[in-house]
């Protein structure tokens, strides 16, 4: 843990605001707040490997001390402020149609992964030549967008069985990887942003012919 030297001004309070004065005294949940903020906006500004403790605590007018006392490490506090920021998927879309239910669902996956955080974590992935950090990481973009876009398709399938729209043998792991897989990587690998035009081809094209009943 990081400390602060005598007589140094490392304190939230005695942090400068951009105009020059003092930064309001912040503290507990809206410091930290603050903190994980100026941490997603410094992954996009400056990218995994050049952001630094130091450079986050500037960003939120706070000092490195009280960056230091909550999390140890920059591999902490970004995990934290990704983990804290992703949106939540919430349940599953539910409008009578399969199609519709799904295009709905690949909205809220872009939603995910081109919200800040999603961004951020994208770029980390990217630029962390860390084994087990990258291992860390990995594993939080499939606990916070894989695992929960699957969750969700498989009550959109089970709806649609049960409606006639989708065939039974459609219920199966491998179809379920489909549409987190393809917006991945045609976002990591292709750098394609998912327009709706392609959102609906996604639908269209692969999901409702793997889906339909014979």
């Amino acid at each position: 843990m990081a400390t602060s030297h005598s007589g140094s001004h490392s304190g939230p309070a005695a942090a400068a605001q951009p105009g020059g004065g003092p930064a309001p005294r912040r503290r507990g949940p809206v410091l930290e707040r603050a903190i994980l903020d100026a941490t997603l906006d410094q992954l996009g500004a400056v990218g995994w490997n050049a952001l630094t403790m130091e450079g986050v605590a500037a960003a939120a007018q706070t000092g490195k001390a009280a960056v230091y006392r909550r999390w140890s490490s920059k591999e902490e506090l970004v995990a934290d402020a990704l983990r804290t920021g992703l949106p939540p998927f919430g349940e599953a879309p539910d409008h009578g149609s399969a199609r519709e239910d799904l295009l709905q669902l690949c909205r809220r996956v872009r939603a995910a992964m081109y919200s800040k955080p999603g961004i951020a974590l994208r770029a980390v992935l990217h630029e962390c030549d860390n084994q087990a950090a990258a291992e860390r990481f990995h594993e939080l973009i499939v606990d916070r967008v894989v695992e929960p876009s699957q969750r969700l398709l498989r009550e959109v399938v089970q709806r649609g069985i049960a409606r006639g729209e989708v065939r039974a043998a459609a219920a199966d792991e491998m179809v379920y990887d489909v549409v987190p897989a393809m917006m991945m990587y045609r976002s990591k690998v292709c750098g394609s942003e998912w327009t709706e035009s392609e959102l609906t081809g996604l639908i269209d094209l692969v999901m409702m012919p793997l889906l339909r009943p014979a």
